[in-house]
């Protein structure tokens, strides 16, 4: 079997600071008394998970708020490293994980996607020739030359989600973001989708949107309190998350 993604007793800690001194009172006070101590806690975002996504597959990634789903597509972007546990990524990776992230705030939506596309090799010469199908795609007119701090939500979606497609990633890693758009942009989305999955892109999406799910995807994995709680039929595995989260 040819692997896109592979996860392998995959866990990630995160350290959460309890009662932080702020101050150099507090933190002589709490030399005597443990009240005003910093108290260090490990909260496990995610714990022990095997995952395989084959090539071409469209994986979809439902679970309850906190479950560990945005925190398994960084793991996979590599933007965190695991705590515990291996990680392998077969291919070219485009994540559109988070509104803004690769953006510099005060660069245009211009000298923004000559960055993006810098971050993933992609020469300067290759993007003049993608540029002005990316400008197009994403409808932003004359504001694509005004500074992104500018942007309004739906325009970040918008230059974002039409960077991230015309790169022609191997992988397609969404988290939600789809959801944001107008209802225009979200239909052109949609079928810029269906595009790529005809060139054989791996996608990994989160969504709360359970009929998106149903529809699109060949399979599902639900994610409760960071732990693989299903994995399969999409309908199965969303009827299962109904049956958990009422």
């Amino acid at each position: 079997m040819d692997w896109a993604v592979e996860l392998r007793g995959v866990s990630k800690g995160f350290v959460l600071r309890r009662n932080p001194a702020r101050n150099i009172k507090v933190r002589l006070i709490g030399m005597f008394d443990p009240r005003y101590r910093e108290q260090l806690e490990r909260f496990w975002a995610l714990g022990g998970v095997d995952l395989l996504v084959r090539k071409g597959e469209w994986l979809g990634i439902i679970g309850p708020n906190g479950s560990g789903k945005s925190t398994l597509l960084r793991i996979i972007a590599g933007i965190f490293r695991p705590t515990d546990g291996e990680v392998v990524v077969r291919g070219r990776v485009a994540p559109m994980i988070e509104l803004g992230v690769g953006f510099h705030p005060d660069l245009t939506g211009r000298e923004n996607i000559y960055l993006n596309t810098s971050l993933y090799g992609i020469s300067g010469r290759e993007t003049d020739r993608i540029y002005q199908a990316i400008a197009r795609f994403s409808e932003l007119g004359e504001f694509i030359e005004l500074p992104v701090k500018n942007y309004s939500t739906g325009m970040y979606v918008r230059l974002g989600f039409s960077i991230a497609v015309h790169l022609e990633p191997d992988i397609l890693l969404v988290d939600e973001v789809l959801a944001v758009g107008d209802a225009h942009f979200q239909q052109k989305c949609l079928e810029r989708m269906e595009e790529v999955r005809r060139r054989g892109t791996t996608l990994l999406l989160v969504s709360h949107a359970l009929d998106t799910i149903e529809r699109m995807c060949d399979r599902a994995c639900l994610f409760v309190r960071g732990r693989l709680e299903a994995d399969g039929d999409p309908g199965k595995v969303v009827a299962r998350y109904r049956e958990l989260v009422p």
